[in-house]
């Protein structure tokens, strides 16, 4: 069963903002109707790009008040855990591969009053968020290979969204299915009705302006 349009989060990537000019950008979001704000944290290992650490994260805590959803795409995240929620990280997710004990980590975001999320990028197995079912309060998945912004939608992510939404089910449990890659307006409609429920868009919210494109965002939702 697919979730209700009106229930899905739209999460902003500041990925794609113009960093000159931040404090405006996440206001404009703010004001179109974004309801987190999705931060990229890139360290040029992981990923072959390098973004921004905590103090972005201390500042976005500053601008506004919406959830931040903070992406590691880190090498041995677990070394930096308390810095990014200490900094205001609300949701933290981080990718299997990264990490030398996963259900530890998951284990120490929460003790650190933070919401815990694994990400799943296009090559990875299904079957790694299942021994870790339990401890996930969100399961990202990538729709393009992480590391840049504005690339084209994978279209395989449709039946990997569908897959995890079966596992989520059968696990009881209030989980939140995120999906982030070239998703826009026009095929929001796609993955919302293959499970998804929280939608990370850069490109094509902060492209054009997020006062413009969140509207579109909000309309193919039937918002």
């Amino acid at each position: 069963m697919s979730p209700n349009h009106k229930l899905v989060i739209l999460a902003p990537s500041i990925l794609a903002a113009d960093f000159g000019k931040l404090t405006q950008e996440i206001k404009d979001a703010e004001s179109a109707g974004a309801d987190w704000i999705h931060c990229d944290i890139m360290d040029g290992h992981y990923v072959p790009n390098l973004t921004f650490g905590p103090m972005i994260i201390k500042l976005l805590k500053q601008i506004t008040a919406l959830p931040l959803d903070v992406h590691l795409m880190i090498t041995n995240p677990e070394q930096s855990l308390e810095w990014y929620i200490e900094a205001g990280a609300d949701w933290v997710t981080v990718h299997p591969e990264t990490c030398q004990h996963l259900d530890r980590a998951l284990v120490r975001i929460h003790e650190l009053d933070a919401l815990a999320g694994v990400v799943l990028n296009p090559g990875s197995p299904l079957s790694l968020i299942k021994p870790v079912i339990g401890l996930v309060d969100l399961i990202l998945i990538m729709s393009v290979n992480p590391g840049f912004g504005g690339q084209k939608f994978i279209s395989n992510a449709v039946h990997r969204l569908q897959e995890i939404r079966k596992i989520i089910e059968k696990s009881g449990r209030d989980i939140r299915l995120s999906v982030d890659g070239g998703i826009t307006p026009e095929n929001a409609p796609l993955v919302i009705n293959a499970g998804a429920n929280v939608l990370v868009a850069g490109t094509s919210v902060f492209k054009d302006g997020p006062k413009s494109t969140i509207p579109e965002f909000k309309k193919a939702l039937g918002g």
